[in-house]
């Protein structure tokens, strides 16, 4: 993200990407470290900011977003929810109101007139939306878009903390922010919560080792995110010290995250140590967060050197295939092709939330990326 809000003829574009966590799911809640990578499914925002002369004072806002069923929702002069809209559009609506609100507190007025277009289409495969951080994506690039229709400069330090804020109030206070963060960042990073009205999250970015391979598997319908990780706090409620020994356990692996990137050796041992603190995790909670494909699955990839996980809260959309590079990886990827499991076409580790220059471009420019044999 650059720090200068861009603005071609009226029109605003970002975009930014989804997300998915590799390593580090439920600790980082508690303030553990995780590993996540942006992916190359990414949210477009455009706002369309019409003339001093074209729009008058009291013009109100348009907003559109297919893939969440609104074909177009006229909203009140400053983007705010007219109070006759009806419930079920306004839960539609909560990410963008959220946003729209946190942009609105550092300016003394609203631009009228505004037409805003979300596309998130692209997180979806087939008949159901991926569990990539769509909401998160939206959240970061809608924070950068509405923020230079206002006029404002953000730097990325600034978009997280704003776009986090803004989703947080749209789920409820719930959830880490480090799918947010990844959607803002973009790249390999490990991401910690930090506490208190004035901190933030530290962000540090990653290598990918170049023996290491990483592939994601579709694993059967979503799940709610909420849920499982309700039934893990209840859990908590229920088994104080149980709970606390599961999540130090998980804390402590996730704390390797980052020298584990050495080398594939040293990340495939961490990540099946991790998924197998998780099955525990699942199985004092009850929550669902493994399934029995998922356990299919892991005998799968590790009959042929590989090794699966579950990836955020688990429970279903989509898992993590790592193996090592060349051979390795062949091996796994003919496995899960014979057993008739499907492959997600992602990319990985490329950039975070832009705005498009003058001729239209910053959207796509390439990023480092993460290894993926024929997945791409």
């Amino acid at each position: 993200m650059t720090s200068a809000a861009v603005r071609v003829t009226g029109v605003i574009e970002a975009s930014a990407p989804g997300k998915l966590f590799l390593l580090g799911e439920y600790a980082v809640l508690h303030g553990a470290p995780a590993l996540l990578t942006a992916v190359d499914r990414r949210a477009r925002v455009t706002v369309v900011v019409p003339d001093a002369a074209d729009a008058a004072n009291d013009a109100g806002w348009r907003f559109t977003a297919p893939a969440i069923g609104i074909a177009e929702c006229s909203l009140q002069s400053d983007g705010a929810l007219p109070p006759t809209l009806d419930d079920d559009t306004r839960a539609r609506l909560r990410v963008f109101d959220a946003v729209r609100r946190v942009v609105a507190k550092s300016v003394a007025s609203a631009p009228p007139g505004l037409t805003v277009t979300v596309d998130s289409a692209a997180f979806w495969h087939r008949d159901h939306k991926l569990g990539l951080g769509s909401s998160a994506a939206v959240a970061a690039a809608l924070t950068a878009a509405l923020a230079a229709a206002h006029g404002l400069s953000l730097t990325q330090e600034e978009l997280v903390r704003r776009a986090t804020d803004a989703h947080r109030r749209a789920q409820g206070g719930t959830g880490s922010g480090g799918d947010v963060a990844a959607s803002c960042s973009g790249g390999l990073i490990t991401f910690t919560r930090e506490w208190g009205a004035a901190a933030g999250p530290r962000l540090m970015p990653q290598h990918w080792p170049d023996d290491l391979e990483l592939r994601v598997v579709a694993t059967g319908a979503g799940s709610s995110s909420t849920e499982l990780v309700g039934r893990v706090a209840e859990y908590g409620r229920r088994d104080p010290r149980g709970h606390a020994a599961d999540l130090d356990r998980l804390a402590a692996l996730a704390g390797q995250a980052g020298p584990a990137l050495a080398s594939a050796d040293t990340f495939l041992a961490l990540a099946e140590d991790y998924f197998d603190a998780l099955i525990d995790l699942d199985h004092h909670a009850g929550a669902g967060i493994v399934t029995d494909r998922h356990h299919w699955l892991r005998t799968l990839v590790a009959a042929n050197g590989g090794v699966f996980k579950t990836s955020g809260a688990g429970g279903g959309d989509v898992g993590l295939v790592f193996a090592r590079a060349g051979a390795g990886a062949r091996r796994v990827a003919s496995a899960l092709h014979e057993a008739g499991v499907e492959t997600i076409p992602l990319g990985f580790g490329g950039p975070g939330a832009q705005l498009a220059d003058s001729r239209g471009r910053g959207a796509d420019d390439d990023g480092d990326r993460i290894d993926t044999e024929g997945a791409s």
